[in-house]
């Protein structure tokens, strides 16, 4: 249990430098379609990175609801073999909740009206969860201080993808 607040810790501290620039991704996400009420980037395990949303005790619930589907999600599609996770799409009687990979160890979740045209929100939140991904990742790869070249990759869970099974 102390080593997952360490990591957990450790992670948030190592996010901080990247967190302006994935508000901004955030930002520019809504500006490019006007029917997205919200946008969060979290760790696959619900901590929030970054949100663009009114309320920020809504946002911690929806990160650690989004771990929980993401969980789902990830059995379902290993169980179906239809390869790693990509996305997940809900839609309620009041909108959307779409959520995407976002690099190997970070999901974007965007909330969305009803009249939203999901075709343009999968086309710009992918393209979203992509920059936001390489932000995210590159900030949990810590450069050494004396060379400034990227440290070893940290031991950081990836998303987990589908592996076939062996006969």
């Amino acid at each position: 249990m102390r080593r997952a607040l360490r990591q957990r810790a450790e992670r948030r501290q190592l996010m901080t430098a990247a967190e302006a620039e994935v508000l901004g991704e955030l930002r520019r996400l809504r500006a490019r379609v006007p029917q997205v009420t919200g946008a969060l980037a979290a760790s696959a395990d619900g901590l929030v990175l970054a949100r663009d949303t009114a309320d920020a005790d809504a946002a911690e619930g929806v990160a650690a609801l989004t771990a929980a589907a993401l969980g789902v999600a990830l059995r379902l599609t290993e169980a179906t073999g239809q390869g790693g996770f990509r996305e997940l799409l809900v839609r309620g009687e009041h909108g959307y909740v779409a959520t995407y990979a976002a690099g190997g160890s970070a999901v974007l979740t965007v909330l969305a009206e009803p009249r939203i045209n999901v075709g343009r929100l999968h086309l710009e939140a992918r393209r979203a969860g992509l920059r936001i991904g390489e932000l995210v990742d590159g900030a949990l790869q810590p450069r050494t201080p004396a060379s400034h070249e990227p440290a070893p990759r940290r031991a950081i869970p990836p998303l987990p993808s589908h592996k076939p099974k062996e006969a």
